[in-house]
C-alpha cells in the first residue's frame, strides 16, 4: 500500500492540501495519505522530510510565493531544499508552486489556477507511482492553465 504525504502552508491563500488530499483519496483509494501543514514556504522542507521519514514513498508540497524579491528568494532556496532532499532520499518530492501574481490581480483566477494545479500535480504523481508519464510526453499538458496540447 502506498503512502502519500502532503504538505502545504498557512501562508497559502487557498487550501490546496484539502483538494490534493481529496483528489489522493480519489484517484488511490487505497493509499495512506498524510499531511502536515507548515507556517511557510521555507518550512515545506522539514515537512517534506518529517513525511518521508514517517514513511511516505512520495510527497507532494504545495507551496505559495508572495510577490515580493524576498519571496521570490525564498521560493528559490526552497526549491533548491526540495530538490536536494530527493537527491539524498531517492523519494519523488513534487514542487507546486502558485506565485500569488499568477492571477493578475483577480483573486478568483488566482484561486483557479491555485486548485487546477494541485488537482493535476495529484494527478502527475499518481501517475509518476503507477509507472510513469511517458506516453504523455510532448502533450502540452500544463497545471493551472488549460492544457496546451502538442504541435502536430
Amino acid at each position: 500500500m502506498a503512502c502519500i504525504g502532503v504538505v502545504d502552508t498557512t501562508f497559502a491563500r487557498v487550501d490546496m492540501g484539502t483538494v490534493a488530499v481529496d483528489e489522493i483519496r480519489n484517484l488511490m483509494p487505497n493509499a495512506v495519505v498524510k499531511r502536515i501543514t507548515v507556517p511557510g514556504i521555507k518550512n515545506t522542507v522539514w515537512g517534506a522530510l518529517k513525511l518521508i521519514r514517517e514513511g511516505c514513498d512520495a510527497v507532494i508540497v504545495l507551496g505559495w510565493v508572495g510577490p515580493t524579491q524576498v519571496d521570490k528568494y525564498s521560493y528559490l532556496a526552497t526549491s533548491i531544499g526540495l530538490m536536494q532532499l530527493q537527491i539524498e532520499t531517492g523519494v519523488l518530492v513534487l514542487d507546486v508552486t502558485v506565485h500569488e501574481e499568477e492571477g493578475g490581480g483577480d483573486e478568483k483566477r488566482l484561486k483557479e489556477i491555485a486548485l487546477d494545479r494541485a488537482k493535476k500535480h495529484v494527478w502527475n504523481l499518481v501517475q509518476l507511482m503507477r509507472g510513469g508519464l511517458e506516453r504523455y510526453a510532448g502533450k502540452g499538458l500544463r497545471q493551472g492553465y488549460p492544457h496546451a496540447g502538442e504541435i502536430v
